[in-house]
């Protein structure tokens, strides 16, 4: 029997349980039926956030941005991009720190944008400053394999 995963869905944040070797096979969440892998970036917020970067058996990528930041949202199809390409392997979330100002405080981010990567609840790497999708790409595969 294969090992199970926790995969958190991007639309409604519902806990899903599912064996690693069908990651890849397009599973659904059990709770709205929306895809796990592959989908929308959600964003998460304070309720949100402990949850998904504590309980997730994938590592969590979040994006700490702001509306107001031209680099921020210049990066985001960016962020996207990498989503798409690592999907399945990271799960991928924006934070929105101007609506989650006390999140982004406690978390240290003094600069926007700035990613946070997260393993088995643990704050692992961070990077500060734009990126294209290939920067993102390399610089969390590195850190993936340091981990």
């Amino acid at each position: 029997m294969s090992d199970m995963i926790h995969v958190f869905c991007p639309a409604c944040f519902a806990p899903n349980r599912l064996p690693e070797a069908r990651i890849d096979a397009g599973p659904r969440c059990g709770a709205c039926k929306n895809a796990l892998i592959g989908g929308v970036v959600p964003n998460l917020n304070a309720k949100y956030f402990a949850k998904i970067t504590q309980g997730s058996s994938l590592p969590v990528l979040v994006d700490c941005w702001a509306p107001w930041c031209g680099p921020c949202t210049a990066m985001a199809p960016a962020f996207e991009q990498a989503a798409q390409a690592l999907q399945g392997q990271v799960y991928f979330a924006k934070l929105n720190t101007e609506e989650e100002q006390m999140l982004g405080q406690s978390l240290g981010i003094r600069s926007i944008p700035t990613l946070l990567l997260f393993a088995r609840g643990k704050e692992v790497a961070r990077q500060a400053g734009a990126m294209s999708a290939e920067q993102i790409t390399s610089w969390l595969k590195v850190q993936l394999q340091n981990g």
